[in-house]
This record gives structure tokens, C-alpha cells and sequence, in this order.
């Protein structure tokens, strides 16, 4: 009799089969076999919260063949993700098999896999254990808060907002970040200061070469005051006042005061952690969050490798821990050794500190196999998967690399003469003696001021110093500047908003739902997320309030710990929220943004018209209306013409992005001279013929999606496109659904496929 092993995915599957070998069977469940039904609460507030879970639509047919598989086998194995969402899901496959009158009494074991190689799984299926009910009850206590607020709080915002609207527990404390950053900087108030750079040079001959100095106090005050807020904080703040002091220190003699050497050492960053592997990912391979973790997936649960077959390339990749496993430290010391020589092999293996709440039975993200080099399997992965992959490793490899070592020094100049007080110039520079880690890697900060230090000339302390220039240098202080992925991701880790697993779908959501726009890759909430922002701030403060939600975080970790009963947690928040909810709903009227007058009059009954906020945006509209219904497109400035990278088939000029009536088109730049244009890729491929997946509008403005190939393929869609690939049946694109209530549900078009996802 074979053993029945039960994954989420059929990529996982494969590589499972190939590591385990004719005596076990492995199927897939393709991710949630139940969750709570879309058309209802599914929740029974009146008894403990009890959810009412019931078969994904879809389902019926693979838990049937789970069901016909199991009664073959002699035990099943539970091998599903491991973290609490896999938990969840072993669970309910567990309580789809054992069925209503639970006869079954065959053994059913729970193993977890933190990396997919033949020793970790055969160790794992040698050491099985049970499901854990405390990871069970966490993660359904996410779900039914979910639950709760999105069914609940949906509906009071169709009433105060609009149709269609729907919040979320967790996304709307993102939304907020968004909001408060816009609000700071349209309140921010740029201040104008100075500072001063001097040229100097050495009287001594043998030194020759110039070097510059900023000044850094002059008479005794500290020309820039980190420490200092408000007016105090700079010194010089006109060009007056500059012109002023640079006039007073031209005319003096200067020395060498004090000459300051150090050895300065630079660690390694540490391995990549779900959060920090989305950060780095954002800024150096421009990839969304969601597209991280989706590579990341497949990297994890294995890739085709030749004759090899399916292999698993990284560890679990949704991880808060920076622990390691001792025998990859020792592959990984072994590596450098051979590569960059012992000198870069550190004496003590470095060790890295994670947050109190990590689950440090997990392990940091890092490749699993010592001899599978990037460059050595790049030929079997695509494009990304190789960057992200090449990611991890040289991560990894550099985080068990020596320090770098620079030599550092300070030059501290002062006036020869005490007519100044305490007046100094001061420059540092360095000269890397030692590269250590920085051979393989480097970290690029997002919003973050780089030092830059340069070399300085051999001095001494106490040599006369000559003065031949100083210039002045204008600075305007600057707002904060608005989040990109990578900063929102870590201002949601540093807050406790949410969870590393969570990061990517709250992007996503805020996106999707239209709460926030991104420019030139930074958040900014369009009109309508800062509508139902503030509503909910002001109505649902507690909910919203960044503190609670993280306190929210730390109350499911305890319920994981079984140090807190789940149902206690929901009934704490839900008494809250409920009275905040019958508070809110008693207040009538609903929310929008304030009409703006205009100059203008209305050409069809002379009323003044006002800009005003609908569901597609700002409009011009008369102030007269019902009696009066003359609306227009508000004018706005037509932006630069996008350069699509086409050439226009007809005469070889360049093709560009325009906007009109239907959405987003090519056309010839050479227009009207060449009125050649065509519909404008997704870039995704249509699931009947490949050809290109084309986003159009109808003649009232709603968005469809069908193939550019039209009308050979008649291929079309209501609903958006994701790129993605089917894990069940390999389809080439999935599609994404909308639900009144705001739930997104992503499946596969092909009719024979019945994969099929709830968005959490």
C-alpha cells in the first residue's frame, strides 16, 4: 500500500514524487479546499463566532479524487506550507477526509517542509507530528476579523460613499500610512539654508593636491544642528548671511588642528526575510511585492533542471527569522573559501538577531543546494527568475562573509587666530583596505542621504592650511517623500501592520480597489481613498489607529501560543466595533469632496459651474442642477507623449501612448500625416490563441479585456487579466473577479479547469 502525501500545489507535487519515490502518492489540493461562503457573513456572531466554512466552488471535484486517493492509502501525510495559512489548510482537507460521521481511523500526520530537498523531506516524513490547533485557531481568528469588518463595514460605506466600496481590517491602516504622508507634505513648509565649503590647500610642497571642507561651526554655533528644531536648527539662512561669514573667513590663516584616524568596520546584511527580500527586490529588480513572493513560490516549490528534473532551489520563503541551519553556514564558509580565498571567511560564523515574535522554527530565505550557482542553472530559469534567484544567493553567500574594512580619516581645521571663537571646518575620507562582504554584494537604501568620502592628502596635524575659495551652497529642506513598495513594506514591518505574508496581497488590495495611484513609482491615495480614509478615521478611529492593529498582530501571535483563546480576542474587538458601527450608521447623509467653484458660467442656463466629484472622477457641473443637468469632462493637461518602444509598421516612425475616448491606444507619432494606430498590449497572452491581451472600454466607459488577434480570436473577458499561470493545468494567463461585497477571486478561464482562489 502506497502513503498519500497532500500538498497545495502541483508544482510542489511534482517535486515531492521525485524526492519520495514509488512508495508514497502525491496530489494536490491547489490551495483552499474551504473557506467561508462569499454571499454571506458566515460568521454566527450570536454562538462564540462559529464560522460557517463550506467548499470552494470548484472544489467538489478535487476533494472527491482526495477522498477516492485516501481510502487506497495505508497513511496520509499533511504536507501542506509551513506557517498558519498551511496550517488551515491541513485542517480542512483533514476535516473533508474524515467527513461528517468520522469513521476513519487511518493515521493522519502533519509534516513541514521549511526547503524541499531529499534530506529535509525524508527527515520530516520520518518525524511526523500532528496538526497544530493553535496556529489552526490563529489563522481563523485573521479570517473571521476579516470576515467581520469587510461584511459589516462594506455596506456602511455604499450608504455614506458610494456602491461597490469595500474596507478592509488590515488595508485600510495601510491606505492611512498613504494619507498621512500626502497630508504631510501638502502641510510642509520649505525652509531655505546655506552652508559653506572651503578649498584648501597645504603650504608644505610636498603636499599639492586641494581638498575640500565644509564648515561645521562657526563662533561657536553648529552650522547644521541635527539635534535642533525649528529656527534654531540651521545657522546660515540667507545668502546675506552667507556672503557675510564667507567674507570673515577668506581673510583668515587656518591649520591643521587635529588629525583623526580609525579603523571602521562594515558588517554584512543579514539573509533575506520575507520583508527585506520584497524591499530589495522593489529597488534593485523593480519588482512588485506580489511578483517577489510569486517567483519566490516557484523557486521554493521547485523548477524543472534538465535531466535533474524538478527541483527545489530556496527555503520557505514566508519567514520572519534570520536563523540558519549549521550545516548550510558550513557549505556556505566552504564557498567562500573557494572563491574568494580564507581571508574572506570571517573566524566566528556571524549570527543575526531576529524580532521577538519570528517564528524561529523557520529559517531566513536561502538557496538550498551548494553546487546550483546561479550561473550554473541560469539556462533552465526565465529571466526573473533567475534575477530573484541570484538575489538570494548572493544574499546569502555575503551574509556569511567578513566584514569590510576601511581605513578613515578626519581632518579638523581651524582659524590660527581666536578672533573667531570656536570656528572649524571638517572632511572625512576613507580608503577601503578590505572588501570582505562588499566583493559580492551591496544594499541600495531608498530615501536615504549616501555619505560620500573621498580620499584626503597625507597631513600632519598642526600643518598651515591656506583657504583660496569658499562657496556657498543653497538648500531648501524637503517634505518626506511619498512611500514605493519597498518603504511602505518596511514602515508596515516597523508599525506591526500586518504580517510578512500579508504585505503583498495589501498592496495589491489598495491598488485594486482604487484607494491608491502610483507616480513614478510612489503611492499617492486618489480622491477617493482619501474620502473614505477620513470617514473611517473619524467614525471607526479605533479601528484604523495604527497601535491597535499591531496590538491586533501581537494578540493572534499569543493565540499561536495558545496564551490567549481566539474566540476571546474576536469577542474583545467585535463589542467595540459594533457600538462604533450602530454610532456610525445613525448619522445620515453621505461623504463626498467638497464641490470647487470655478469663473465659469453655464453656456445653457448661466449658473456658475463648480468641479465636482463623481464615481469616474472630477467634472465640470451647473450649480442649477436637477432643473439644470449640463455636466463636461474636466480639461486637464495633456501629459508628455509616452514613447511605447514600436515602430509604426506603415512608415517606420516611432509609435507612442495617447489616451482617447476608449482607454490607452498606439499611435504614430507622425499623426496626422500617418494615422496608423492599434489597441495597446497588457502584455499578457490570451488563453486561446496566445496572441496579445488588449484592454478596452465599451462606448459608456467600462473596462473589458480581449485578444488583439480580434476578430480571427473572439476571445473576451469582463474580467482584468492577472500574469499568472495556472498551477493546476498551465494556462497561460489567470483572470480575477470582483464581487459586490469587494472580494477578488482569481481563476482559470479554461472551461476543463476548475482552479480557482479566494484573494485573502
Amino acid at each position: 500500500m502506497k502513503s498519500l502525501v497532500i500538498v497545495e500545489s502541483p508544482a510542489k507535487a511534482k517535486t515531492l514524487s521525485k524526492i519520495l519515490g514509488k512508495d508514497f502518492k502525491v496530489k494536490a489540493s491547489v490551495g483552499h479546499v474551504r473557506d467561508l461562503p462569499q454571499k454571506d457573513l458566515g460568521v454566527d456572531v450570536d454562538n462564540n463566532f462559529t464560522p460557517q466554512y463550506v467548499v470552494i466552488p470548484g472544489k467538489e471535484k478535487i476533494i472527491k479524487e482526495l477522498k477516492s486517493e485516501s481510502k487506497e492509502a495505508d497513511s496520509i501525510y499533511l504536507a501542506t506550507d509551513p506557517d498558519r495559512e498551511g496550517e488551515a489548510i491541513a485542517f480542512h482537507i483533514y476535516e473533508e477526509l474524515r467527513g461528517k460521521k468520522k469513521k476513519d481511523q487511518r493515521p493522519v500526520y502533519r509534516v513541514a517542509f521549511h526547503e524541499i530537498t531529499e534530506r529535509a523531506v525524508k527527515e520530516a516524513i520520518k518525524h511526523p507530528s500532528q496538526i497544530d490547533s493553535n496556529k489552526v485557531d490563529a489563522q481563523q481568528a485573521r479570517r473571521v476579523l476579516d470576515r467581520l469588518v469587510g461584511y459589516k463595514l462594506s455596506p456602511y460605506l455604499w450608504k455614506k460613499v458610494r456602491r461597490g466600496l469595500s474596507a478592509g481590517r488590515v488595508q485600510s491602516v495601510a491606505v492611512r500610512l498613504i494619507v498621512d504622508r500626502e497630508k504631510e507634505i501638502e502641510s510642509f513648509v520649505s525652509e531655505e539654508y546655506w552652508t559653506l565649503e572651503g578649498i584648501f590647500s597645504a603650504d608644505d610642497p610636498a603636499a599639492l593636491r586641494q581638498f575640500k571642507a565644509s564648515l561645521y561651526k562657526f563662533k561657536g554655533c553648529l552650522v547644521v544642528d541635527r539635534e535642533a528644531e525649528g529656527a534654531g536648527r540651521f545657522l546660515i539662512k540667507n545668502k546675506g548671511d552667507a556672503e557675510d561669514i564667507k567674507d570673515t573667513l577668506l581673510n583668515q590663516s587656518y591649520i591643521l588642528s587635529a588629525v583623526e584616524n580609525k579603523v571602521r568596520k562594515r558588517s554584512p546584511f543579514p539573509p533575506f526575510i520575507t520583508s527585506t527580500l520584497q524591499q530589495e527586490a522593489s529597488i534593485k529588480l523593480k519588482f512588485p511585492a506580489k511578483k517577489t513572493m510569486l517567483i519566490a513560490q516557484q523557486l521554493y516549490e521547485g523548477l524543472e533542471l534538465g535531466q535533474e528534473g524538478s527541483v527545489g532551489l530556496i527555503t520557505y520563503m514566508r519567514t520572519d527569522s534570520y536563523r540558519l541551519a549549521p550545516e548550510a553556514e558550513q557549505w556556505a564558509r566552504e564557498f567562500i573559501a573557494g572563491r574568494f580565498g580564507t581571508s574572506y571567511v570571517p573566524e566566528a560564523i556571524p549570527k543575526y538577531k531576529s524580532k521577538d515574535t519570528a517564528q524561529e522554527a523557520h529559517e531566513a530565505i536561502r538557496p538550498t543546494y551548494n553546487d546550483k550557482t546561479p550561473e550554473k542553472i541560469k539556462p533552465f530559469l526565465s529571466k526573473d527568475q533567475f534575477s530573484l534567484y541570484k538575489l538570494i544567493w548572493n544574499r546569502f553567500i555575503a551574509s556569511q562573509m567578513a566584514p569590510a574594512i576601511y581605513d578613515q580619516t578626519t581632518f579638523i581645521i581651524k582659524p590660527k587666530e581666536d578672533s573667531l571663537g570656536d570656528t572649524e571646518f571638517r572632511t572625512t575620507g576613507s580608503i577601503l583596505r578590505f572588501p570582505g562582504f562588499l566583493a559580492l554584494y551591496t544594499e541600495i537604501k531608498e530615501d536615504s542621504e549616501e555619505e560620500s568620502d573621498s580620499t584626503l592628502p597625507d597631513l600632519h596635524e598642526g600643518s598651515q592650511l591656506t583657504v583660496s575659495e569658499i562657496e556657498g551652497l543653497q538648500h531648501f529642506t524637503q517634505p518626506p517623500p511619498r512611500y514605493t513598495e519597498a518603504t511602505l513594506v518596511k514602515a508596515l514591518e516597523d508599525k506591526g501592520i500586518g504580517r510578512p505574508s500579508t504585505y503583498a496581497a495589501i498592496i495589491s488590495t489598495i491598488q485594486d480597489r482604487k484607494y491608491t495611484t502610483k507616480e513614478e513609482g510612489r503611492f499617492k491615495p486618489t480622491e477617493l481613498g482619501v474620502v473614505v480614509n477620513n470617514l473611517l478615521v473619524d467614525k471607526f478611529p479605533e479601528l484604523i489607529d495604527l497601535q491597535f492593529t499591531a496590538k491586533m498582530e501581537d494578540e493572534l501571535d499569543e493565540i499561536e501560543k495558545a496564551k490567549l483563546r481566539w474566540v476571546n480576542v474576536i469577542g474583545d474587538f467585535y463589542q467595540r466595533f459594533d457600538a462604533d458601527l450602530k454610532a456610525a450608521a445613525s448619522d445620515n447623509g453621505r461623504v463626498k469632496p467638497e464641490d470647487i467653484p470655478t469663473e465659469e458660467n453655464c453656456e445653457r442656463c448661466g449658473k456658475p459651474l463648480v468641479i465636482r466629484w463623481g464615481r469616474h472622477g472630477r467634472f465640470y457641473a451647473c450649480t442649477g442642477y436637477p432643473e439644470c443637468k449640463n455636466t463636461r469632462p474636466l480639461e486637464q493637461e495633456q501629459p508628455e507623449p509616452e514613447n511605447s518602444g514600436q515602430i509604426c509598421d506603415k512608415c517606420g516612425s516611432a509609435m507612442i501612448v495617447k489616451k482617447g475616448r476608449y482607454g490607452r491606444f498606439l499611435a504614430c507619432s507622425k499623426y496626422p500625416e500617418c494615422k496608423n494606430a492599434k489597441p495597446l498590449s497588457t502584455g499578457m497572452k490570451c488563453p486561446l490563441d496566445g496572441g496579445e491581451i488588449i484592454e478596452r472600454k465599451t462606448k459608456k466607459g467600462k473596462p473589458f479585456w480581449s485578444c488583439g488577434n480580434y476578430p480571427a480570436c473572439k476571445f473576451a473577458s469582463w474580467d482584468r487579466p492577472v500574469n499568472e499561470h495556472c498551477p493546476q493545468c498551465g494556462a497561460i494567463t489567470l483572470f480575477q473577479r470582483v464581487s459586490k461585497k469587494g472580494d477578488i477571486t482569481v481563476y482559470c478561464f479554461n472551461k476543463g479547469c476548475n482552479y480557482k482562489r479566494l484573494q485573502q
